[in-house]
């Protein structure tokens, strides 16, 4: 499904992660990217992956890809450009060479897999532990994910909740800080295959990154995309670290979280701006 929120001129499909849900990218009304984008002359068009059941275990990414995203972009009355956040710029590369695109937009999307660096052991061994029980549900909950996550920075993880007892409960910045973690925590789960791909094919095997992976019966090659693009890489990220991101055409390097970068309080100047800026800037359909 895609969410439509207005505005005009070239349609900017956003394709969120499948890990979480999506409305971080829309996650409050003082505090929503596509709002903002809506409002100045851009056509912002939300994905909506929905909520998987054990029947959709088979359904992997490159199925999300192929079977789901591809044929919603196929709908469009015109090239959109695609915009991917976290894993869903991964699966933006790829459908972007498997489609015409007017552009492409990555905001901390891992491709090169293997720059995770020693933070793959711990992943791979959360994954041999869960490996057996996600199988027999279909699903990867979101709290083994969850748990993946903790492990790449658990003081960083620790020291946020120690920041937050300090708050005081009813300001403004604690509620925020609910509001994201209710978001943080409240993903939908996986396919199985999806889980075992993100884990066996991308973190350990490195498809991406080694131009092994397929759509649509091609190798993506982010190197032969033909159109404009612009990256936005994280140095300070745990989540992607900046040896694991795409850097696709223009490359924008920002000192913020992976999180912060789209909603936190200097997102708007860092990202938001130059995002619309160089959006306003590309040449006109023909």
């Amino acid at each position: 499904m895609l969410r439509d929120y207005g505005g005009s001129g070239v349609p900017v499909v956003f394709v969120p992660s499948l890990i979480n849900p999506p409305l971080v990218l829309d996650l409050a009304e003082d505090n929503s990217l596509l709002g903002w984008l809506a409002g100045r002359g851009v056509r912002p068009l939300l994905v909506d992956w929905g909520t998987p059941t054990p029947e959709d275990r088979a359904q992997h990414v490159t199925a999300h890809v192929e079977h789901l995203l591809l044929p919603l972009l196929a709908t469009l009355d015109r090239p959109p450009v695609l915009a991917g956040y976290c894993l869903g710029g991964t699966m933006a590369i790829a459908a972007a060479a498997a489609s015409s695109a007017a552009g492409l937009v990555t905001i901390a999307a891992p491709w090169r897999f293997a720059g995770y660096g020693d933070a793959l052991e711990p992943i791979s061994a959360l994954w041999d532990e869960a490996h057996a029980t996600c199988g027999q549900l279909g699903l990867v909950p979101m709290e083994v994910l969850q748990a993946g996550f903790w492990q790449l920075d658990p003081k960083r993880t620790v020291a946020k909740f120690e920041r937050f007892a300090r708050l005081d409960p009813a300001g403004p910045e604690a509620r925020a800080f609910v509001r994201l973690e209710d978001w943080a925590n409240g993903g939908a789960p996986l396919p199985f295959a999806a889980g075992r791909q993100l884990f066996d094919d991308f973190f350990v095997a490195d498809l991406p990154g080694n131009a092994r992976w397929e759509i649509c019966g091609r190798n993506v090659d982010p190197g032969a995309l033909d159109l404009p693009a612009l990256s936005f890489v994280s140095t300070t990220d745990r989540i992607v670290p900046a040896a694991s991101a795409a850097r696709i055409g223009e490359v924008r390097e920002l000192a913020m979280g992976h999180v912060g970068m789209i909603v936190g309080s200097r997102a708007r100047d860092a990202l938001w701006q130059p995002l619309a800026d160089w959006l306003s800037a590309l040449p006109a359909p023909r």
